[in-house]
């Protein structure tokens, strides 16, 4: 087996988590957060965290069971070491998602960004998006001196027409958006 298979993940991203035990051969339901439930299974290697060490884990298989999907986990063949693994989050490294295309991005890689306005106005630092249906929303929390007085904005992700530029090397996204809104 190839050393670098092994390796911890770099960025560690959680992708979903192991569910509890399926029938007596060792099968998991699993629980996935990405956005189409299956495509978990795109991103390989995944590893979880067990006595605080990295541990790779290699799927034998996997299959939809009624509203569940399931997995064959190698090297786990009866229930009670299925059991063990119940409530392990999946993690994959960060490295392994596939690129996205001009104008999308992770939430994860947001978090943290400074908004700055088209006038060069400090809005303040994302700390959290929302899904609103129609768009994503960034909460962006204001500096402590704020001049309007504002302690949190929600300004939607609008591509173009409110979001300019994301910057993910500087860390700061420019928008055009009224800091007194």
């Amino acid at each position: 087996m190839s050393k670098q298979h092994n390796q911890p993940p770099a960025n560690p991203l959680i992708l979903g988590k192991m569910g509890s035990a399926y029938g007596i051969r060792g099968w998991l339901k699993v629980f996935s957060s990405t956005e189409d439930a299956e495509s978990i299974f795109d991103y390989q290697p995944w590893f979880i965290q067990r006595a605080g060490r990295w541990q790779h884990v290699e799927l034998e298989g996997w299959k939809r069971h009624n509203q569940d999907m399931i997995i064959k986990v190698k090297g786990i063949d009866d229930r009670d070491a299925a059991g063990l693994l119940t409530n392990c989050e999946i993690v994959v490294d960060s490295e392994q998602l596939p690129e996205l295309d001009n104008g999308e991005y992770y939430w994860k890689d947001l978090m943290g960004c400074q908004v700055v306005t088209t006038e060069g106005y400090e809005l303040g630092k994302v700390i959290d998006m929302m899904e609103t249906g129609s768009n994503d929303v960034m909460v962006v929390k204001a500096n402590l001196k704020d001049a309007f007085g504002v302690q949190e904005r929600l300004i939607p992700f609008l591509d173009e027409q409110v979001i300019k530029n994301v910057d993910l090397t500087t860390r700061s996204i420019e928008v055009d958006w009224d800091p007194g809104f």
